[in-house]
């Protein structure tokens, strides 16, 4: 019960400390910090479809995109609307695209559907890039807002709900059990009765609206929008980075890549200057990841128990195995 109940200390302390943080620091830097959360909010959205269902995706960026766009559209001349009415607006759009573009692709597997999810994000950037009303290449303005603490508390208040929904959806109901089961051995968990189509469907759907969420603060946050500045092939590929150097599949693996690595990239902008060094540590970063953490830094924290499966534990329990290990 104490490291339970020591990690419940740290983080409260941590939640309190971001709370006070836009009374401690100057704006520069609760910029920096409202950047770190809306990175360490698209990892974890990154991480419920790619670290919890096994389902590496490569197009995460097109449903940042999708929530991004609908707010521009939906803030923008002639429509006007409120920041808070387009969000949800965003969501409904993402989660119908999600639908429509996962019930074929989620039939695939490795790196079939890497490759369709990607292509899909790279069919809405040339779509944007083409069409009027999405501003072609010139992209979108937004109304401009400049309140920091705004960005900051709304970027807090997406993360803090991303964590619970993971938290609760994830790790502590049953619907992360069939989630984790799919992912362990997507055969045995149908043969125990589990409507493994529904179950990745729903994950992906919920993955992508989570993404969008952050596409729409983003874009009422910079102000200014382009299809390679929210549809990039880039912003997936640093969710994935955050996800394996945190730690994939775990609760605060995403947190911890995304804060981290964030952060490194503004620290380098700000004393190098923008150069491809940031490139070169996130392969190194990888290298690193795969050789000596392949369970991200958040394994270096976990308790050293035997490795067991949902699919052992469901077995263990069916022929009398207390601890639900294949021996």
């Amino acid at each position: 019960m104490k490291p339970r109940w020591a990690g419940l200390a740290f983080l409260i302390t941590v939640i309190v400390v971001l709370a006070l943080l836009p009374v401690l620091v100057n704006n520069y830097w609760l910029r920096i910090a409202t950047g770190a959360l809306m990175w360490a909010g698209l990892a974890c959205s990154w991480n419920m479809l790619g670290g919890y269902a096994g389902y590496i995706n490569f197009g995460q960026s097109a449903f940042f995109g999708l929530g991004a766009y609908t707010t521009a559209l939906l803030m923008g001349d002639p429509l006007g609307l409120p920041f808070f009415v387009t969000v949800p607006a965003g969501i409904a759009v993402t989660a119908i695209f999600a639908v429509i573009i996962g019930a074929p692709t989620l039939r695939l597997r490795g790196a079939y559907f890497a490759i369709a999810t990607w292509a899909f994000a790279e069919v809405l950037i040339q779509f944007a890039t083409v069409t009027n009303f999405t501003g072609g290449i010139g992209g979108l303005n937004l109304p401009p807002f400049l309140d920091e603490r705004f960005f900051y508390f709304t970027m807090f208040g997406a993360a803090v709900l991303a964590y619970l929904v993971t938290w609760a959806l994830f790790e502590h109901s049953r619907f992360g059990l069939k989630v984790k089961a799919l992912r362990d051995h997507e055969p045995a968990a149908e043969a125990m009765g589990i409507n493994t189509s529904l179950v990745k469907l729903q994950t992906f759907v919920l993955s992508a609206v989570t993404a969008s969420v952050f596409g729409s603060i983003f874009a009422y946050w910079v102000t200014f929008i382009n299809p390679k500045s929210v549809f990039g092939g880039d912003i997936t590929d640093q969710m994935v980075v955050m996800v394996l150097l945190g730690g994939l599949g775990s609760l605060w693996g995403p947190a911890i890549g995304g804060v981290g690595l964030f952060v490194v990239n503004r620290l380098i902008w700000m004393y190098w200057g923008d150069t491809a060094f940031y490139i070169a540590i996130l392969g190194a970063a990888i290298v690193l990841v795969v050789l000596f953490l392949p369970n991200g830094i958040a394994g270096l924290f976990a308790r050293r128990r035997k490795s067991v499966t949902v699919l052992d534990k469901a077995v263990g329990k069916l022929v009398g195995d207390g601890e639900g290990g294949r021996g």
